[in-house]
């Protein structure tokens, strides 16, 4: 038991998947802050058509994400890992011909289908390099990399900018992706979690999903829905409240906290359980909701931008490991995909629900909101838990 504890985390499998997991995010969230502009100031649309061009990926995504799983799992990971990564390139190159607006979200549609199977596979393959009793430390690191592609995205792009035109940005990104290809192919997938064979049966429910998965993963989905308040309106808020300059800071607080607490709350998972996570997580983050809607200076907003970074940034990871060790090995990829389509849900769907509530409430009242369906979150994981510890009792 000694000797598998001292397993390594950071093998050359597990650097060059994370390494490309942030390549993928570091175009995604790029594309993420820069594509609007380019559609109202370059294709001369309008600001709902350039929101449309940011939200059909993700719906893309979430359409493609349950069939991702049994992708992996029919012709397996690493294959199908540098296949997405090949498709999700190519359509990058595209971005540098498509240049009217229709042709340009037909192809947004295309690239959230590699994206969503290429995030799949980054993901389940993450899971299957890493100990199996460091997961929730492993998978921490591993969501490092989205944390910081969710920072350094946004930076890169609106920087160049600066000095160069949308069409030598797409070339940049273009190249950075055939990186993403390289380190692919560096992976090397277990053998013990690959697929086995699939014999011809009908189809169902779980060539889709991972039911055993279902619920965590459907609680992860009202955490997004919550973050979706923060990550769509954190900025329009702060110009509303008058403070517009320090906004600017807000994701940098949130995001150095997520990283500076990822190691320490990682190796907690491992060897207390979830509930010494996740659920002092879900209050911290309740809490610094609370606290932005009761923002006045810079100072709180910044705290509160460390809080809902502490609480928030732990959930993640976590709600993903309690997925993939609820399924068994050779379905860590539907695992991985359910836990992202519930994940991608929420965010879409708060994302437009509590963008109509914003023309009836303010902001305050928009993250008390938010603040309710975290505490709502808090009582269904603790009512989850005791479920199944009454399930584990009775055997």
């Amino acid at each position: 038991m000694t000797a598998e504890k001292k397993q390594p985390i950071w093998t050359g499998s597990f650097i060059s998947i994370s390494a490309s997991h942030f390549i993928i995010f570091v175009v995604f969230y790029t594309l993420l802050t820069t594509l609007p502009m380019y559609v109202i100031n370059t294709l001369h649309g309008n600001a709902a058509q350039g929101a449309l061009m940011v939200t059909v990926m993700l719906i893309s995504a979430i359409l493609l994400r349950p069939f991702s799983g049994r992708l992996l799992e029919r012709f397996g990971k690493k294959k199908i890992l540098v296949l997405a990564a090949v498709l999700f390139s190519a359509t990058m190159f595209l971005y540098m011909i498509f240049n009217s607006y229709g042709a340009l979200l037909v192809l947004r549609f295309i690239h959230g289908i590699s994206f969503a199977i290429a995030t799949t596979a980054t993901g389940a393959i993450a899971a299957d390099v890493i100990p199996a009793d460091r997961r929730g430390e492993g998978l921490g690191y591993f969501a490092m990399a989205m944390n910081i592609a969710m920072v350094s995205g946004p930076f890169l792009g609106l920087t160049l900018l600066q000095f160069i035109s949308y069409h030598m940005l797409f070339l940049i990104l273009s190249i950075i992706t055939l990186i993403g290809i390289f380190l692919s192919t560096l992976v090397h997938v277990p053998e013990t979690a690959g697929a086995p064979a699939i014999s011809k049966r009908k189809f169902s429910v779980h060539d889709l999903f991972e039911v055993k998965a279902l619920p965590i993963a459907a609680i992860s989905g009202l955490v997004g829905f919550a973050y979706a308040g923060i990550v769509s309106f954190i900025s329009v808020y702060s110009n509303e409240i008058g403070l517009a300059k320090v906004s600017g800071y807000f994701f940098v607080v949130f995001a150095v906290v997520m990283l500076l607490s990822r190691p320490v709350t990682g190796k907690t998972f491992d060897i207390k359980g979830p509930n010494w996570i996740i659920i002092p997580s879900l209050i911290v983050f309740a809490l610094g909701l609370l606290l932005l809607s009761r923002t006045e200076t810079g100072g709180m907003l910044l705290i509160s931008a460390g809080l809902t970074g502490l609480g928030y940034g732990s959930l993640l990871p976590s709600f993903q490991t309690m997925c993939v060790d609820l399924a068994e090995p050779h379905r860590s990829g539907h695992a991985t995909s359910t836990f992202y389509t519930m994940y991608d849900t929420g965010i879409a769907l708060g994302t437009y629900i509590l963008g109509l509530l914003a023309g009836f409430l303010d902001f305050r009242m928009l993250y008390i909101v938010c603040m309710a369906i975290v505490l709502l979150v808090l009582f269904l994981f603790v009512v989850y838990q005791k479920v199944q510890q009454q399930k584990v009792a009775s055997r």
